[in-house]
């Protein structure tokens, strides 16, 4: 068993999830967040009262672990610095933090190292945009460059009529990229620990609907060539921000080629099937990588695996009301996060293995239809 606290800045269903994989290895968890009806409180986890932008809070909760770690990106990267400065182990490093909280930095790290990215631009001007919009094409998208997710802060716009209205709508300058036409979105997702060693995960594909996530499978269905290229790409860019934990490089095949679109510096949703489907899950590597200790295995333990997140309908009613239908379906593994239901919020998801990835996501979609079948009838 390892004796050792971990500390996380946000009590959500990713701290709940590696709280999880903490218990078998005797890794005691505590989370910073408001209040104690979290979903990683819920499970167990030590509960620090607090928010992730107070210093305070977050020195409180520093000062009770050996290493302090990340569910989100909203805390700031200058207060992860000073809690490093005061000698505490922080993982991601304030800079690791900020080009997963800052989509033009990322854009910046990548163009550094040869990582192809889509043209883009950022401003806060009008005719900045209705220029670039005449060089690369309508439509567009205008995106927040820190704080949006699951398709917020994301604006598609058809002709430079549309745009004022976004930047009313913005807080600041927007990053602006044309429309690509996606052949597919993958995951490539790595980790890395203090002494530097690195593994990667098989790539992920995801299947997006307005800008959320709404499956996950394994293998990716793109070629060979491009698999091994993205976990070249992952491990370049963990090495070159000195990333310690999990890293997810979500990229974009537009033309048979791979272009960044972000980077998420913390687990990942397009990682949960690994629970499952990998010999070592990217919750439990993320502890090890924080804690410097050996790294798992993440090859996959089955030929394919997927995942179906289970979104809040617009009713607002709770999908897990209907959960002994989901758990009727043979081979679903349904986890349930414990938050308050919401209108497209995410609640859970089901993950399924199987011979190809056709099995494996035909179980898992089954199980979450039957847990959203209200909202479908």
């Amino acid at each position: 068993m390892v004796n050792a606290t971990v500390g996380i800045v946000g009590g959500g269903q990713l701290a709940q999830m590696t709280y999880l994989a903490g218990v078998s290895l005797g890794i005691d968890v505590v989370v910073l967040c408001p209040d104690g009806t979290e979903p990683a409180v819920r499970a167990g986890a030590t509960h620090v009262a607090g928010v992730p932008e107070r210093f305070d809070d977050l020195l409180d909760l520093a000062r009770r672990c050996d290493v302090v770690t990340l569910d989100h990106e909203r805390t700031p990267t200058d207060l992860l610095q000073r809690l490093s400065d005061a000698g505490y182990r922080v993982a991601p490093s304030a800079e690791a933090a900020r080009v997963g909280r800052d989509k033009a930095a990322a854009r910046v790290l990548a163009q550094a190292h040869g990582v192809p990215v889509a043209p883009w631009i950022v401003t806060g001007e009008l005719e900045q945009v209705t220029s670039f919009g005449a060089v690369h094409g309508w439509p567009l998208h205008l995106k927040s460059t820190t704080g949006g997710y699951d398709g917020r802060g994301v604006w598609p716009v058809r002709s430079p009529a549309g745009v004022p209205e976004v930047m009313g709508q913005s807080r600041g300058p927007l990053l602006v990229e044309p429309t690509l036409r996606l052949e597919h979105e993958v995951s490539a997702v790595v980790v890395r620990s203090w002494s530097g060693q690195m593994v990667t995960y098989p790539l992920i594909e995801t299947i997006q609907v307005d800008g959320a996530c709404r499956e996950a499978f394994v293998p990716a269905e793109v070629p060979q060539a491009l698999r091994a290229q993205a976990g070249d790409v992952a491990a370049e860019l963990a090495e070159a921000i000195g990333l310690v934990g999990v890293m997810a490089v979500e990229l974009f095949v537009a033309d048979g080629r791979l272009l960044l679109n972000e980077l998420a510096v913390r687990p990942h949703n397009s990682g949960h099937l690994t629970i499952e489907a990998c010999a070592t899950s990217q919750f439990e590597n993320h502890l090890r990588a924080v804690l410097d200790l050996p790294l798992g295995a993440s090859e996959l333990r089955t030929p394919a695996a997927a995942m179906a997140n289970v979104m809040g309908g617009p009713d607002g009613a709770d999908p897990f009301d209907r959960v002994v239908g989901a758990l009727a379906v043979p081979g679903a593994a349904v986890h349930r996060y414990g938050k308050a239901p919401a209108p497209n919020r995410k609640l859970g998801h089901v993950t399924a293995t199987g011979l190809d990835a056709h099995q494996a996501r035909s179980i898992a979609n089954r199980s979450a239809a039957a847990l959203a079948s209200r909202a479908a009838s």
